[in-house]
């Protein structure tokens, strides 16, 4: 408990961050039209590679023979690929629905 109290207390700032991040983000969320809000959220998916970027730097700077830091690493990296190409098959079937048919 004292460890985690002396990291948010050693890092207020971001802590300040995440929680206004968090309230912009519902509040944005809550004020987007129903008929918006699944291509804006599919496309959202997208943000998946931050992700996948996180994991392969993780991945890079774990230790060779550490298994598990590696195997989370790549089980994230899949995870995060699905994500990005499910959320980018969504936002075209979405546009496919606007296009007018011949």
């Amino acid at each position: 408990m004292e460890n985690l109290i002396e990291f948010i207390s050693s890092n207020l700032q971001i802590v300040y961050i995440i929680i206004l991040a968090t309230f912009v983000g519902v509040e944005l969320i809550k004020s987007i039209p129903a008929v918006l809000h699944t291509p804006l959220m599919s496309g959202a998916n997208a943000l998946s590679g931050v992700v996948i970027v996180g994991a392969i730097l993780v991945m890079l700077h774990s230790d060779p023979t550490d298994y598990l830091a590696l195997s989370l690493g790549f089980v994230a990296v899949v995870l995060g690929i699905l994500n990005v190409v499910g959320g980018f098959a969504v936002t075209n079937r979405m546009l496919e629905m606007f296009k007018k048919k011949k």
